[in-house]
């Protein structure tokens, strides 16, 4: 057996590349709803976005799934792609993006640790969307280990939330 031993802390996911159907209403809503630049594209298959000058955070294609339908449930697979906001702000943003496109919530959640909304992208990949407290705000049992919890989040707070 190989010696167990962590992974570097360094090490990063760096982006999510994605199946879709149809790669139009992929990129209308990752760049026109969420707000992800296009970095670059590949004629009608493919498109690469991204934050901030990123190469891509985001990839997709319909090389094999043009036209395609989501798997169904009780299937393997993507639970969901986290995509993750620099502040509490940016979060109430991507709130507000939503909610002008009509674009239903399947969830929201605070963990102490995060604060999460959940959705699907039009093609059924689940994302969530969420921004991490700072680590001296994490829940901790009284040994100091993490108490990570799921309860709900108040969305009308977080609209609160200055966008700046």
């Amino acid at each position: 057996m190989p010696e167990e031993r962590p992974i570097d802390p360094g090490v990063r996911i760096g982006h999510v590349h994605l199946k879709v159907s149809d790669l139009e209403r992929a990129l209308a809503f990752y760049s026109g709803v969420l707000g992800f630049e296009l970095t670059q594209r590949y004629g009608t298959s493919a498109a690469f976005l991204s934050a901030g000058g990123y190469h891509h955070h985001i990839g997709l294609n319909t090389w094999e799934s043009r036209g395609g339908d989501p798997p169904p449930p009780g299937t393997t697979g993507l639970y969901h792609a986290a995509i993750l906001y620099p502040t509490r702000a940016a979060l109430a943003d991507a709130l507000r993006r939503l909610l002008a496109a009509s674009i239903p919530l399947q969830g929201a959640s605070d963990h102490g640790v995060s604060e999460a909304l959940y959705l699907s992208d039009p093609d059924g990949n689940g994302l969530e969307l969420y921004w991490d407290r700072p680590p001296e705000e994490w829940p901790r049992t009284a040994s100091g280990d993490l108490a990570m919890f799921t309860r709900p989040l108040d969305l009308q707070g977080l609209l609160r939330e200055d966008a700046g």
